[in-house]
């Protein structure tokens, strides 16, 4: 599913450079965004070779917008496999979600319709992605605020038919199951019951703000607080019953000093320790 250690590792921040450059092998992995990394040299490149060197590498992309309605943008895709083929990482995750359209290009990760159609879509957008880097993607469970009524499946079908149907690999978010099925009044278990955990090469975990609405509790896919006390115990539940994977801390705004994240990854491991003795016994 994915070449990544079944450890833990957290998104790097070229402030951390010095930190896990000094003292490495404290992480299974490091995450970048792949459009942080789209130049040719300079600084950025630099640090991430250097780390290449050290730590297996996960890149997680958030501008292919492979569920638009529109063809996917060549150039960011030429852009995208010349870095895969420059660092040869040992995983390549993108997102269930659509950000451009005619040229236009948004800074959110929006949602979509789960309806035959859309299906089609993203199916022929991830075997292009697939074809054009020569490697098996993981594809991300959004973050959602709406649902739609044109919608005719479940989102774990529709993510299990997306695999069915391209070969692909699932990047499960759990922090993102909380904040939408929370959002949407759904039961975070029965959807994670659901979900093809079979198909999972990573996991993310990260932090989520809360408003206090009169219609109920709205969460948003903040980025820049610990993990919540009901995430990790999802977390820990999932690992249970599926087996340890891959898990990252996503932390990218507010960003705390390295000692709190991996303050963060020692919880995940120990998570992931005890589901794989659990296993074995």
């Amino acid at each position: 599913m994915t070449q990544l250690p079944d450890t833990v590792g957290i998104g790097f921040k070229r402030a951390h450079y010095e930190d896990l450059r000094s003292t490495p092998n404290q992480l299974g992995f490091i995450e970048v965004h792949a459009e942080n990394y789209m130049g040719d040299g300079g600084p950025p490149h630099a640090q991430l070779a250097m780390l290449r060197d050290r730590y297996a590498l996960s890149i997680h992309g958030v501008g292919l917008s492979i569920g638009g309605s529109g063809p996917l943008d060549r150039d960011h895709l030429a852009r995208l496999k010349r870095l895969c083929d420059r660092y040869a990482p040992e995983s390549f995750s993108e997102h269930l979600a659509w950000s451009s359209h005619g040229g236009a290009f948004m800074n959110d990760l929006l949602p979509l319709p789960y309806d035959d159609r859309t299906l089609s879509t993203v199916c022929d957008h991830i075997d292009q992605v697939q074809e054009t880097l020569g490697r098996r993607m993981l594809l991300e469970n959004p973050s959602t605020y709406v649902t739609f009524q044109t919608s005719t499946l479940a989102e774990t079908d529709f993510l299990r038919l997306i695999v069915a149907r391209t070969g692909c690999g699932l990047l499960l978010d759990v922090n993102n199951v909380f904040v939408s099925c929370t959002n949407h009044r759904m039961d975070p278990r029965a959807y994670l019951a659901e979900f093809p955990l079979e198909a999972v090469g990573e996991i993310h975990l990260g932090g989520h703000d809360a408003e206090d609405l009169p219609s109920g509790p709205l969460l948003i896919d903040a980025h820049g607080s610990p993990v919540a006390d009901p995430v990790w115990t999802l977390y820990a539940e999932t690992m249970a019953s599926g087996g340890p994977r891959p898990t990252l801390i996503e932390w990218d705004n507010d960003v705390p000093e390295v000692p709190v994240l991996l303050a963060e990854a020692n919880r995940a491991a120990a998570i992931l320790s005890e589901a794989g003795h659990a296993l074995a016994s």
